[in-house]
């Protein structure tokens, strides 16, 4: 009767989740013994800050793409083009 939850523990409260996945004692054991995958060098994530706007006409071209049947397009083929083919003489200085 002194069992509120009729469980015995609650499986997914933050104290018993937290343990079983990052406290267990045998994960460093098993982190130690991983081979570190190598970071690619032939890219970068990186972060930008776009308006709103601009970001919803990026996704619209995307969209735009794909019903087109480029399958695979998506936003970082679509900046890698425009860097492609910007012509920065044409850029006005207040833009």
């Amino acid at each position: 009767m002194g069992d509120r939850h009729g469980l015995g523990e609650d499986p997914l409260s933050a104290d018993d989740v937290l343990d079983r996945a990052f406290f267990r004692e045998d994960r460093a054991e098993d982190d130690a013994t991983k081979p570190r995958a190598k970071k690619p060098t032939h890219y970068k994530v990186v972060s930008i800050s776009l308006y709103t706007e601009d970001i919803e006409r990026l996704e619209a071209l995307v969209a735009e793409l794909k019903r087109r049947g480029h399958r695979r397009a998506n936003k970082s083929q679509l900046i890698r083009f425009a860097l492609d083919t910007v012509d920065i003489d044409d850029l006005p200085r207040g833009y």
